[in-house]
């Protein structure tokens, strides 16, 4: 297929663009470069610097695509806090705006990049697409929206679309040339990219809270390596059916706690990584864990990659780049 893959100088961007031309597909990436980087565009891939709203519609007529992959976003849950009119600026103006050129161009089908932050604290888990939606952060509450703007494509002009709800995400790929594709967010706000900056640094790693209702009292979250993450794009892109918007959470159906993490940080890397625990945040729930039933049973993907596997390609990585600094 022709796809275009916006935001595909990112994280999770840029391994789906590189899976993507894997099975062939013909991959044309849409990123400004505002937090991607050029060098994580796969090879291969046709690229074109630019925002959504200003380029979507000339790519799309131009290159007559056949789907959509929208990973382009804002993302920092503290920066949507503190600049709100940006998030919906960026995260639903600019997808109403790729609608609009997705109509014109006649492009029938679009996966979404859209995340758990949109179930805000859920009043239990495993936490099911059926779950109420109440995001507590501009992020989540502009995620939301797409999600609905989606429904209302589908409804009215018969879009294909499939929103896939991402819990946490962690890992590298290996890319065909040997390079690595991994996390270079600025700031990071990941536990693992952040726990692995401090093996070897001295640097204490902070943990907020210990005395959380869960086993070791640290907070539990699911994770899924950004590899299964990319399969479940792949996958998703056989459901899209015109009319019709689908919705399916993405995790693992089990959780991590903080400090196993960290221990198997330690393991992996063979250094001891200093704790030092704060307070807890506010709006951080004890448990976040997906339900995958749905997506088992109606795409046939489950993660497959353990956390130790999550780890080892995100030190791997880690060490790439700093080799080559």
């Amino acid at each position: 297929m022709r796809l275009l893959v916006t935001g595909g100088a990112g994280y999770v961007g840029s391994v789906v663009a590189a899976r993507l031309l894997a099975d062939s597909h013909d991959v044309t990436v849409l990123d400004d470069l505002s937090t991607g980087h050029a060098d994580a565009v796969p090879r291969g891939a046709a690229f074109v610097r630019g925002t959504v709203r200003d380029e979507a519609a000339g790519v799309l007529a131009g290159r007559d695509i056949e789907a959509v992959l929208h990973f382009a976003a804002s993302s920092l849950v503290g920066e949507s806090v503190a600049n709100p009119a940006k998030y919906w600026a960026n995260n639903l103006g600019g997808t109403l705006a790729l609608l609009d050129a997705m109509r014109a161009a006649g492009t029938p089908r679009i996966i979404f990049s859209s995340t758990a932050a949109v179930y805000g604290e859920p009043e239990r888990t495993p936490v099911e697409e059926t779950s109420p939606t109440r995001p507590t952060n501009p992020y989540g509450a502009t995620k939301l929206a797409v999600d609905t703007a989606l429904t209302e494509s589908a409804r009215l002009h018969g879009l294909g679309a499939v929103s896939l709800r991402y819990f946490n995400v962690a890992g590298a790929l290996r890319a065909a040339d040997g390079g690595w594709l991994g996390e270079r967010h600025s700031p990071e706000t990941h536990l693992i990219p952040n726990v692995l900056a401090g093996a070897g640094s001295g640097r204490d790693v902070q943990v907020f809270g210990d005395d959380y209702p869960t086993p070791d009292g640290s907070c539990v979250r699911d994770y899924i390596h950004v590899l299964d993450l990319a399969d479940a794009h792949l996958r998703a892109l056989g459901a899209c059916e015109p009319g019709r918007h689908r919705i399916f959470n993405l995790g693992n159906g089990a959780g991590f706690s903080v400090f196993e993490v960290i221990g198997a940080c330690r393991e992996v890397t063979g250094h001891d990584i200093p704790v030092t625990v704060a307070p807890r945040r506010p709006g951080d729930p004890a448990v976040l864990v997906a339900s995958a039933a749905r997506v088992q049973s109606e795409l046939g993907w489950r993660a497959r990659q353990d956390l130790r596997a999550m780890i080892t390609d995100a030190w791997e990585f880690r060490q790439a780049r700093e080799r080559v600094r």
